[in-house]
């Protein structure tokens, strides 16, 4: 298999119910907004806001209203995703397709997040656990 080329884990991605209360307990541990957007999700506005502390990010998201439900519903918090930070996105969209790995998505998703936007992938690892694969543009 040859080699992905993964520089750093980008951000831990955390959905949150309430992002005013989230983002606010969050800059209580020191970390600020950096970036904040919206994406859609079925239709419908969802709001995602990247917190950042020296080399630590992590991105808070609230989907709409319908999304919220199985949130709610969770006993425990709840890690989203783990993104991991690639240089070359289509690059390492083909290693990890011809190794064989699960991919969600059919090719890259571009996103308006950052100044110029990143594509991003997901694969799933043995427990349903989802591996970002992440270039900022």
């Amino acid at each position: 298999m040859q080699n992905i080329n993964i520089t750093a884990i980008q951000h831990i991605g955390i959905p949150v119910t309430n992002l005013i209360a989230s983002q606010a307990f969050y800059e209580r541990l020191g970390f600020t907004n950096v970036m904040q957007a919206t994406f859609d999700e079925k239709g419908q506005p969802g709001t995602c806001v990247m917190m950042q502390r020296g080399e630590m990010v992590i991105e808070l998201y609230q989907l709409p209203e319908a999304g919220l439900a199985e949130i709610r519903s969770r006993g425990n918090g709840h890690i989203d995703h783990v993104a991991f930070n690639v240089p070359d996105i289509d690059d390492a969209f083909a290693t990890v397709k011809q190794a064989g790995f699960h991919i969600i998505e059919p090719e890259p998703v571009f996103l308006q997040f950052w100044a110029k936007g990143c594509k991003y992938f997901n694969i799933t690892g043995p427990d349903g656990e989802r591996l970002e694969f992440n270039q900022m543009l």
